[in-house]
């Protein structure tokens, strides 16, 4: 049988959030009493689950060793035979809890999300599929309950998004779309194209964790603010203040520009919202690249540079290239419907993790899928 990993520093955890929780300024910051008696009641579990393991493993050594005792009636060792098959499958269920439990958690899967679209390679045809882009991740936002708030945008002369960038606030926002980083790639004959003829656009999302200040701390000294007034198609409020807000983070490069409100304060507010998002997810893929050496994810990096997805609108056909998963569902997909690729990304992600601290290898064998053009 598997071992499991060793239970000594999960438990040694456990006694150190006892001991916080017995202490008698423990609900004196609410917050902070809320996050430890999560973690405590989430370990207690794990303990739990880790002892009834054990002893489903000793009832199943006893089980096969009655079966195989010749001193044993022969309906004793029918009745062994007949209970193993419900042992092994309810020890394989709490194995599974109980690595589950022992991966670490994300610490920003709980986080708000800042997401990037801008058009890629393509011209018009790479636009118009980041407004589609768009339009998708709001009707998926919309059926999670989330709220999406416009930072800013750009758009093209056929009414498409050469960049658009907006904060999705809501529960396990970052969990539910971290893994939509990356180069997402567009099959399909421009209405454009007289001749009928099939055109790739390339089109990159960035989904940063909304990072707090007490995640990155920004020295004023290193900004440059610049602000400028607001272009857009008139009317009133228009062009009349200087409310359009560009910062330059000088150590980095990184620059982000905000005129999505009337108010500069607002237009600054939000700029800086992006750009330490921006670093906290810079400073988060430097970590990860320190490890990706030693063992590099199947789900990967996120980094933008990577095709992750396309969408053959001629095959009615989306293959997510990292796991090799493919659908042939395109339209209902395009209308907001990513959940069942969202689970499979996590679970994919999962077994990568498991994989990891076991030394075994959970995922399933590869499809031809996963080489689809």
């Amino acid at each position: 049988m598997d071992e499991l990993p060793d239970l000594a520093p999960f438990q040694r955890r456990l006694d150190e959030l006892g001991a916080q929780m017995a202490e008698p300024s423990f609900y004196a910051n609410p917050r902070r009493a809320a996050d430890v008696m999560r973690e405590h009641q989430k370990l207690v579990q794990l303990a739990a689950d880790y002892h009834a393991h054990e002893r489903m493993e000793r009832e199943i050594r006893e089980a096969l060793a009655l079966g195989r005792d010749p001193a044993t009636d022969a309906d004793m060792r029918e009745l062994a035979a007949g209970e193993l098959p419900d042992l092994e499958r309810r020890r394989q269920e709490l194995r599974q809890a109980i690595l589950l439990a022992m991966i670490p958690p994300d610490p920003t899967d709980s986080r708000n999300t800042v997401m990037e679209i801008r058009a890629g390679t393509g011209g018009d045809e790479a636009s118009l599929f980041a407004a589609e882009l768009f339009r998708l991740y709001s009707k998926y936002a919309d059926s999670r309950g989330w709220r999406i708030q416009p930072i800013s945008s750009s758009m093209s002369e056929r009414g498409g998004f050469k960049e658009v960038i907006f904060l999705i606030t809501g529960s396990d926002v970052y969990k539910q779309l971290k893994f939509e980083s990356g180069v997402h790639r567009v099959q399909r004959v421009p209405i454009t194209e007289a001749s009928g003829r099939i055109h790739t656009s390339t089109v990159t999302v960035a989904v940063l964790p909304e990072a707090e200040e007490v995640d990155v701390q920004i020295d004023p000294q290193d900004l440059e603010i610049t602000v400028t007034r607001a272009s857009g198609p008139g009317g009133q409020g228009v062009n009349t203040t200087d409310s359009a807000v560009q910062i330059c983070h000088k150590p980095t490069g990184l620059i982000v520009t905000c005129a999505d409100e009337r108010s500069q304060l607002k237009n600054k507010a939000k700029a800086l919202t992006v750009l330490r998002s921006r670093l906290l997810k810079r400073r988060e893929d430097d970590e990860r690249a320190r490890y990706a050496a030693t063992r590099r994810s199947q789900i990967g990096s996120g980094d933008r540079s990577e095709r992750i997805r396309t969408y053959n609108f001629p095959q009615n056909r989306l293959t997510d290239h990292r796991i090799g998963l493919t659908l042939h569902s395109l339209p209902h997909v395009m209308e907001g419907n990513i959940a069942p690729i969202v689970a499979a990304l996590q679970k994919a992600d999962y077994e990568e993790k498991l994989a990891a601290l076991t030394g075994h290898d959970f995922a399933p064998a590869r499809g031809a899928s996963a080489g689809e053009d």
